[in-house]
């Protein structure tokens, strides 16, 4: 349900907001607990991130999608060498991604700002499918955007799922989810339901999880595949 934690779960996962060490909780990724690593640092280990707000959180409006693509890519695909931005590979990785997910926009140096939703969804998803992350966690991939781009999105997302990486999609639309996860679980007062496979479980029962409506006394399912 909106505003339910949504954007917390992401920012501790993100590194946006980062565990104390103090507190004794943990985030493990391919068992190591990245709870105090920053973001960079976190995609340093194969994360990656799509928010749910575009411009701002996703993309710098005022930038170019070239100079976009630099901010979470430079890491991975050697933009940056010695201290100096290589510029020729900044705008091949920006116009690779413009080519491969269908962007509708003049070239590389546009704004981000002068994208409509769905162009610069795809855009923000591309640039971080093409880092080639072991794990991708986003944010309501589709608010916001038209039909072929939704359709476009959920391409792009059960390809990487199908490339072997593992993908955390963070909704509030429930026929999305059931369109496109492999398992869904819900979270209710700081609680994680179950998880169940998509084609074994049904909205009503995923309604009663998101009012708190199950039992955790069961042991906990593995996370770790895809």
């Amino acid at each position: 349900v909106a505003g339910n934690g949504q954007d917390e779960l992401l920012a501790l996962l993100s590194g946006e907001q980062r565990l104390p060490a103090a507190e004794a909780m943990h985030i493990r990724f391919l068992g190591d607990d990245v709870a105090h690593l920053r973001p960079d640092a976190r995609r340093r280990h194969g994360m990656a991130f799509v928010p749910a707000e575009r411009l701002g959180h996703g993309a710098v409006p005022s930038m170019s999608l070239a100079d976009n693509g630099l901010l979470t890519a430079y890491q991975q695909t050697g933009m940056v060498e010695q201290g100096m931005i290589r510029r020729g590979k900044v705008r091949a990785f920006a116009e690779q991604v413009i080519q491969r997910f269908a962007v509708k926009t003049p070239d590389a140096q546009a704004p981000a700002a002068s994208l409509s939703g769905g162009n610069l969804q795809k855009f923000i998803l591309g640039r971080e499918i093409l880092q080639q992350p072991k794990l991708l966690i986003a944010a309501h991939p589709t608010w916001g955007v038209d039909v072929g781009a939704a359709a476009a999105i959920h391409r792009a997302l059960i390809d990487l799922r199908d490339a072997g990486a593992a993908i955390l999609v963070i909704s509030e639309d429930l026929e999305e989810l059931f369109q496109i996860s492999d398992r869904i679980a819900a979270l209710s007062d700081g609680r994680l339901s179950p998880q169940r496979a998509t084609a074994s479980t049904c909205p009503v029962e995923v309604g009663r999880w998101m009012a708190g409506q199950f039992d955790t006394s069961a042991p906990p399912v593995s996370t770790s595949a895809a």
